[in-house]
């Protein structure tokens, strides 16, 4: 449950945004300077940067905010949790006599990036090996050898899980590193504060936003896609990318898209995030999304049968953060019943989620893990440069019913399997429909693709 406390942080401080109607300008200045400190059984204590806010902003934010953030928080997670909160000058002080130095300047410096996320607790597959890879590489030489590091895929895969393990790595590496995490939106609200309280282009607000970001080793910004169209936003993360890069600092970038396809974005930012190296996160495969659910149930001390928890995988495949919520659920709704954990638990538990009428959402990602399934072989191989038969054939099964059961454009089928070109993607096509087209010899292959399509969309 803490995991899922610190990766929804901001969305419940959204929630309780909207909820409860608070204004842009309470919110940045006090709400987003909450950060989830720690989670003792039904407690959670939070940390208010007073540093910032101001000396009495702690009582301030008790009396004014409690309420609100309590309920904002059990509407998110549906479980109820009493708040207590700490400041950091009294985490400092508290630092000072009873805390070893190394891990005072860890919680003193970085209470933005999550100790829970790191490589041990990051889960493997086909999906992201190379991501993990990579990400690794950069947090054993940052700065040496992939400067940017681009990570892309679709929301709840692992993007935010991976730039959090390479900062808890650089900093149990090397403490005296200076490592920031940052949002774009908080990037953008920063740059908007600074413009706002600026009087010319030298003020002391503009140095301030200026040294906070290009005095850093390690800069790691988050969903970077939402700069776009932010002209002002592009051009102070433009100069700042060409400061920290020229001193050879490192940047990790994550978005949901590749760069090439950020239209609205700036042609020079564009280049400068393909210029050093750009990996995706694929959704889960089954196998991985079965490694997920047993670590959470090892995790929860709880028995769970693997039939239960293949019902789960086989059902929530789009992202690891739905996955990760139907097991707290069904925890959950197990421990309220006081129940242990069946079929038919589960299934009641996650009957908003998992509809057995509702039409399963094809994707290219799916396509590509029934196919490879179907022919015995690994989405690795499928992704690879492989040209024996048996890998070949299926891949341009792949690359057809792609095309056929998915409105993806040519560039995109070409992009989720192994980054080939759109034309390579039409010549798999074209041997698959040629083999269609000869009555002598088309018989099997209509038959496999006749149960692939109904393995695909069994409706």
């Amino acid at each position: 449950m803490e995991n899922e406390l610190y990766e929804r942080w901001d969305e419940i401080l959204e929630r309780m945004k909207v909820d409860f109607d608070i204004s842009d300008v309470s919110y940045r200045t006090f709400i987003k300077k909450l950060s989830l400190y720690g989670v003792k059984d039904n407690t959670i204590t939070i940390l208010i940067d007073d540093t910032s806010i101001g000396s009495n902003s702690k009582q301030f934010i008790e009396q004014k905010y409690n309420t609100f953030l309590s309920v904002a928080i059990e509407e998110v997670t549906n479980v109820h949790y009493e708040l207590t909160y700490i400041s950091l000058t009294e985490l400092d002080a508290k630092n000072s006599t009873n805390m070893p130095e190394k891990e005072e300047k860890k919680v003193r410096l970085n209470p933005s990036i999550n100790p829970n996320y790191t490589f041990d607790t990051f889960i493997v597959g086909d999906n992201n090996d190379y991501a993990h890879a990579a990400s690794l590489k950069v947090a054993e030489e940052p700065g040496d050898t992939y400067n940017p590091l681009f990570i892309y895929g679709g929301a709840g895969l692992g993007k935010t899980h991976l730039m959090h393990a390479i900062a808890n790595y650089i900093l149990e590496h090397d403490k005296t590193k200076k490592v920031v995490y940052v949002t774009s939106e908080t990037f953008t609200n920063e740059i908007v504060d600074a413009v706002r309280d600026s009087k010319n282009e030298h003020s002391t607000a503009r140095q301030d936003f200026r040294n906070k970001y290009r005095t850093v080793d390690v800069l790691l910004i988050d969903d970077i896609q939402f700069i776009e169209g932010k002209e002002a936003t592009q051009l102070e993360f433009f100069h700042t990318f060409n400061h920290l890069h020229g001193l050879g600092k490192q940047i990790i970038i994550s978005s949901d898209k590749h760069p090439s396809t950020m239209t609205t974005l700036e042609e020079r930012l564009r280049s400068r995030f393909e210029m050093g190296l750009t990996v995706d996160i694929k959704t889960p495969t089954y196998e991985t999304r079965m490694a997920i659910l047993r670590k959470k149930v090892i995790e929860e001390n709880i028995a769970i049968d693997d039939s239960i928890l293949d019902y789960i995988a086989s059902n929530i495949i789009s992202n690891i953060r739905e996955l990760q919520g139907a097991i707290n659920k069904v925890i959950s709704f197990s421990n309220l019943c006081g129940k242990e954990v069946t079929m038919e638990l589960a299934k009641e538990a996650l009957s908003d989620m998992i509809n057995p009428n509702m039409k399963r959402q094809i994707t290219i990602d799916y396509i590509t893990e029934t196919v490879a399934d179907h022919f015995g072989i690994t989405v690795k191989d499928l992704m690879s440069t492989k040209r024996n038969s048996n890998i070949a054939f299926p891949r341009h099964i792949c690359m057809y019913l792609c095309r056929q059961l998915t409105s993806s454009p040519l560039a995109e089928i070409g992009n989720k399997l192994g980054n080939r070109h759109h034309s390579t993607i039409l010549h798999g096509i074209e041997i698959i429909e040629k083999k269609l087209n000869d009555p002598d010899n088309n018989e099997d292959l209509i038959k496999t693709l006749d149960v692939l399509n109904k393995k695909i969309d069994p409706q």
